[in-house]
Parts: structure tokens; C-alpha cells; sequence
């Protein structure tokens, strides 16, 4: 039998592939996060982790070691809960950005549904700075969106860097004002491609806005100007404008998750519990 903790920190450990970050999120102490991946790689016989000056990287055997891990904490959580007899239920009222929402969203509801067949989710898939205003406002009880420059708390969940993206084949004129594609306000990362330009001098005018993510990429794909879009994200069809272009860097993007601070009763607070760590103890998108 592997023990439960020592399987979650190998997990967080292989989403962050940095024990110090590992450690943070978990609340322990990195020597204690470096004790328990030890401890399971003796369990096991095996390394599951590569680590030089340059990182941490997965084995093969770590590689292995992902899918076992998570099926025994999940097969362990589905008979804690039904050996105490505490089944949730009750509506939770979660937000999301959607960026997150065509990458492993939908992977992690399913599970969630799985574990929690009795729990109501209303979901909301908005911009990020709509999901903050709709968080303080206390209309959501958990949100999983783009950390706000006026709002820097949240628990972090993934950290990456925002790139200019487009067609493969758009040309860019260096003496034309930069064809944008952007969301409408209150978007971050609207927000952030206007001041960046703006901070670098770059002439810039809006060629396409829309609400919807789906919009957006059309344009791009159509050819009708860049957009400001999260590296690890980018929708198929599209890709990262050259470093020719001489466009300005965006700077890194931090996805985060937040409770509300005035959830309705203890079974929202549960189950916003129970989906933020399952967020958590999954891959990074």
C-alpha cells in the first residue's frame, strides 16, 4: 500500500516539477516534500523523479506513476466518504475563465460529478475580470480565473506567460498600427495588451471584439489581426507571432483559484472545497 500523502505530494510535485513550489502549495516545508517523494520512491524501488541544477523532470516509472496515484487517491476519497456517510449536496456556483475552460475543465467536472453526484453545479464561463466583480459581489462561490492586478490574492494554480498570437500566415506592417483582436472590458488580458503597447509606443487599433473565445479565434484564424493569449493554450490553427515582429512582451499570467468570501451555507464552502482540490491535484493544463 502507498500512502495517501506521499501520492499527493509526488502529485503536486510532478504538476509544478519544483519541489519548492510543491511545497508551498501543499503548506509544507521543502525538506518534508523532498522526505515523502523519497519515502515513495523506496516504497516503489524505482526513481520517479530526474532532478540536476537545470530542474525536476518525470521518469519513465514517474510517468507510470501518475495514473496509478491518482486512481488510488480517488478510489481512497470515494470510500472515506462513503464510510462516513457525508455525501454532498446542495448548488455550488462556480466561475471559470475560458481559457481554462476548452483545456481540462470539462475532465475535472466529470470527476466531480462522479464523486459528488448529489451536488447542483451552476457554472459560469465569463472573462476573468467578470468573474472577480461577480466573486466580490458574492454571486459565486468559487472561481477559477486570471489573477487581477488589483485583486492579487487567490490561490495559484498554474503560472505562464501571454504571447502574441495569429495566423501562421498573417504579415504584420511595422508602419501600420498593430491589428487587434481582443476581448471587451473589464478582460485582463485586454487590459494588459493595451498598456504594454502603449507603455512601448506601438500604434495598435481594435480590428475585432467579442465576448467569446470561440469569436475570437475565428478572427485570428481568418487573418484579421494578433491577440493576447495564454503560451499553453493556444487553440489549434494559431500559433505565436515571431520574434521578428518586434512586438512587446506581455509579461507572465498567473491562473488562480478564489473562494467567496461570503458563501451561503456549509455545504457550498464543502463543495467548493472538494472541486478546488481537485483542481489543485491535477495536471497543469
Amino acid at each position: 500500500m502507498y500512502d495517501p500523502s506521499q501520492l499527493r505530494t509526488f502529485l503536486m510535485v510532478a504538476q509544478t516539477l519544483s519541489f519548492t513550489q510543491a511545497g508551498h502549495r501543499l503548506g509544507l516545508r521543502q525538506s518534508t516534500v523532498s522526505q515523502q517523494v523519497r519515502r515513495l520512491e523506496a516504497a516503489v524501488g524505482r526513481p520517479l523523479f530526474a532532478r540536476d541544477t537545470h530542474g525536476v523532470e518525470l521518469t519513465e516509472d514517474g510517468e507510470a506513476m501518475l495514473g496509478f496515484a491518482r486512481t488510488i487517491l480517488e478510489a481512497n476519497e470515494r470510500a472515506a466518504s462513503w464510510f462516513r456517510g457525508t455525501r454532498l449536496r446542495g448548488r455550488l456556483r462556480f466561475g471559470a475563465s475560458e481559457d481554462f475552460v476548452l483545456s481540462r475543465l470539462p475532465e475535472i467536472l466529470e470527476g466531480f460529478r462522479r464523486d459528488h453526484p448529489e451536488v447542483d453545479l451552476e457554472l459560469t464561463v465569463e472573462l476573468s475580470g467578470t468573474l472577480h466583480e461577480r466573486l466580490a459581489a458574492g454571486k459565486l462561490d468559487l472561481v477559477l480565473a486570471k489573477r487581477s492586478e488589483d485583486r492579487p490574492g487567490g490561490r495559484l494554480v498554474w503560472r505562464d506567460k501571454l504571447v502574441w498570437i495569429g495566423a501562421e500566415r498573417l504579415r504584420l506592417d511595422p508602419d501600420r498600427p498593430l491589428p487587434l483582436i481582443v476581448f471587451p472590458p473589464p478582460g485582463l488580458t485586454r487590459a494588459r495588451a493595451l498598456e504594454v503597447l502603449e507603455r512601448h509606443g506601438r500604434p495598435w487599433r481594435i480590428v475585432c471584439t467579442s465576448g467569446s473565445l470561440n469569436g475570437l479565434v475565428a478572427a485570428a484564424r481568418a487573418g484579421l489581426g494578433v491577440m493576447a493569449h495564454t503560451r499553453g493554450l493556444i487553440p489549434p490553427g494559431l500559433a505565436p507571432v515571431p520574434d521578428r515582429a518586434g512586438l512587446p512582451d506581455l509579461g507572465p499570467v498567473e491562473f488562480v483559484l478564489l473562494h467567496g468570501r461570503r458563501q451561503r451555507d456549509s455545504a457550498a464552502r464543502a463543495a467548493a472545497d472538494r472541486l478546488a482540490a481537485a483542481i489543485l491535484a491535477g495536471p497543469v493544463p
